[in-house]
C-alpha cells in the first residue's frame, strides 16, 4: 500500500510539473472584417503587458493608432507625434502557424529599422478578437523567443477608463 500511495504522488508531481500549452483562440470567418471592418478600421491601445506587468502609458501609447484597410495595407499614426518616431506603413494579413495559432503577419521594409529585426515581418498572435477589440501578443528581440508583450487595443471610437496608467 505504501509503494502505491509514492507511486501515486510521483505521478501526481510529474503531471503537474508538465508545460501546459494553451489552447488557439479560435478565430471567426470574418476575422478579416473584424480587424479593418468594411473598408478601414482604426484601433487604439487600451493596455500594455510585459509578461505580467502593466506598463505605462505614456504620451506615445496613448496617442498611437493603428489603421487597417480591407484592401491589406496597415499605417500608424507615429510621425504625426514629433517624439513618437516614425510611422509604419505596409501590408497586413492573417495567417495560421504550423501550431494552429492565428496571427495578423504585418509586413513592411521599415519593421527592420523600427524593431531591429532581421525580417521583413512582424507575427502579432490572436488571442481575442471581436469588432471592439484585440489581443494581440508577440516576441520582442530583447527578450529572445519568448512571448512577452501582449496589447489589448479597441475600436478608436470607444472610450477606455484608467488608459494613462502608471505606477
Amino acid at each position: 500500500m505504501q509503494k502505491l500511495l509514492v507511486c501515486l504522488v510521483i505521478f501526481l508531481f510529474i503531471t503537474s510539473c508538465t508545460n501546459k500549452k494553451s489552447t488557439p483562440f479560435q478565430v471567426s470567418n470574418d476575422i478579416k472584417k473584424l480587424i479593418a471592418g468594411d473598408s478601414l478600421k482604426t484601433w487604439k491601445l487600451a493596455k500594455r503587458y510585459n509578461g505580467k506587468t502593466r506598463m505605462n502609458m505614456g504620451d506615445c501609447f496613448l496617442h498611437y493608432r493603428q489603421s487597417f484597410y480591407s484592401n491589406g495595407t496597415v499605417t500608424d499614426n507615429n510621425a504625426q507625434h514629433p517624439s513618437c518616431g516614425p510611422s509604419l506603413s505596409g501590408t497586413w494579413s492573417v495567417i495560421t502557424d504550423s501550431l494552429g495559432y492565428t496571427h495578423i503577419r504585418i509586413t513592411s521594409v521599415k519593421l527592420k529599422e523600427l524593431l531591429h529585426i532581421d525580417e521583413d515581418y512582424k507575427d502579432f498572435r490572436i488571442f481575442y478578437a471581436n469588432k471592439d477589440s484585440l489581443h494581440l501578443s508577440y516576441t520582442h528581440k530583447q527578450f529572445g523567443k519568448k512571448r512577452r508583450i501582449s496589447d489589448y487595443l479597441v475600436s478608436e471610437e470607444l472610450s477606455i477608463t484608467d488608459r494613462k496608467f502608471h505606477h
